[in-house]
């Protein structure tokens, strides 16, 4: 068993496709009115990428025009859930783990801790670390905690749904890693552990 675990908010504690209206919706229709200089087909699967995505690294994927990326993030810095969310069923086995546990999210401040509000979930955790991605990475924030809280890699499980995200920068600080892929979205990832349930966390030394 690990001392603490590292562990990511969007997709791993619960799922956003099933709040996407409450998320991402009014994005979505502030965007529609916007010249983004893409096309349908293109905004549909920069939509899509939303989901698991910063938003600040879709806008770049897809080369969204200066002045609309600017209104989208004047309206996401200051956006709160006032809507409750769900976690999904596999969140009991994060629930259930003894140790430090601290959630590290990429967003907006104020968005991401709402969110955690809205879960019902502050309680279950020692700590929270919300990366600003203009500023820096998740790989940044593990580095910070490990010293805020006196640990070291070998004693830490990170626990996400994204191999090229937290699970890529915790095996670079040599830190175990959980890759919970419910629906088989990476092939051959590179992690410690890899799984579509998180029923088997407790048992990892």
């Amino acid at each position: 068993m690990k001392k603490a675990y590292f562990i990511d908010l969007d997709n791993t504690i619960y799922f956003t496709r099933p709040h996407v209206d409450i998320l991402l919706g009014p994005l979505y229709s502030l965007l529609e009115k916007e010249d983004l200089g893409i096309g349908k087909a293109d905004f549909e699967k920069a939509k899509e990428d939303m989901l698991s995505t910063p938003f600040q690294k879709v806008a770049q994927q897809y080369n969204f025009k200066s002045d609309a990326v600017s209104k989208a993030m004047t309206y996401l810095k200051e956006k709160v859930i006032t809507t409750p969310l769900a976690v999904h069923k596999e969140y009991q086995y994060i629930k259930a783990l003894k140790g430090i546990k601290i959630i590290v999210t990429a967003g907006f401040e104020k968005n991401q801790l709402s969110k955690i509000k809205m879960l019902g979930i502050a309680d279950d955790f020692e700590d929270v670390y919300v990366v600003d991605v203009d500023k820096e990475s998740k790989r940044d924030a593990f580095l910070k905690l490990l010293t805020k809280h006196n640990l070291k890699p070998e004693e830490v499980l990170v626990i996400g749904d994204d191999a090229n995200s937290e699970i890529k920068y915790g095996l670079e600080l040599g830190i175990d890693t959980f890759l919970f892929d419910p629906n088989g979205r990476f092939s051959e990832p590179k992690t410690t552990y890899h799984a579509k349930t998180l029923k088997d966390l407790a048992s990892i030394n």
